[in-house]
């Protein structure tokens, strides 16, 4: 089973120089639905789990550590997952890494991006997406909410490194690593009501 942590993390505690963070919220809308948990892993194999009360919107050692410029962060569809973190902890979090970003850059062979369908195609491993849509608002999360949430971050240093060599491969890093820097500007444009707003279109 994950840690659970209420509130913050540990401040004593060490995830390395690179961290795979997810987020689970009430809902998919930034301007109403709140933060509820947020999981990181180290990548080996471990996860832990902050649950954020209501009207929380201070947690010092999280944001500590998703503002480290020392440590990055890796992500699955890093825009939504930034974007809510800022709203709920007013904080930055830099330098990240979007695997969701990184496949379309290098697998155009497919419109499969998710992180159900790149576990299966790039590790061969099949994981549950059964917990979705629960209430993760719950004062008391169930362990199999607590299990789901802990798959979403721990295979994605993994993931990364596959893609990394795919990236590589095709010679699209550059493109990758400034897609990543951009993220967190686009995260604060939804935030600021430009998300259905395509700034570079005619």
């Amino acid at each position: 089973m994950p840690t659970l942590h209420m509130g913050d993390l540990p401040g004593d505690l060490d995830l390395g120089e690179s961290v795979a963070v997810d987020t689970e919220t009430m809902g998919l809308n930034l301007g109403r639905d709140r933060l509820c948990l947020v999981q990181l892993s180290s990548g080996d194999g471990t996860a832990h789990l902050v649950q954020i009360a209501r009207g929380q919107n201070q947690a010092p050692n999280l944001t500590r550590l998703l503002t480290d410029p020392a440590v990055l962060k890796i992500f699955h569809f890093a825009r939504f997952d930034i974007a809510a973190l800022q709203a709920q902890f007013n904080e930055v979090t830099r330098p990240v890494y979007c695997t969701k970003i990184a496949s379309k850059l290098v697998r155009t062979f497919t419109d499969r991006h998710g992180l159900k369908d790149l576990c299966r195609d790039i590790l061969g491993v099949d994981i549950s997406k059964q917990q979705q849509t629960s209430d993760w608002g719950a004062e008391t999360l169930t362990a199999d909410q607590l299990r789901y949430a802990a798959t979403d971050v721990l295979h994605l240093h993994a993931l990364k490194a596959k893609l990394d060599v795919l990236l590589e491969r095709e010679r699209r890093s550059a493109f990758a690593l400034a897609c990543f820097a951009y993220l967190p500007t686009r995260a604060l444009l939804d935030l600021a009501g430009w998300e259905d707003v395509d700034i570079f279109a005619h």
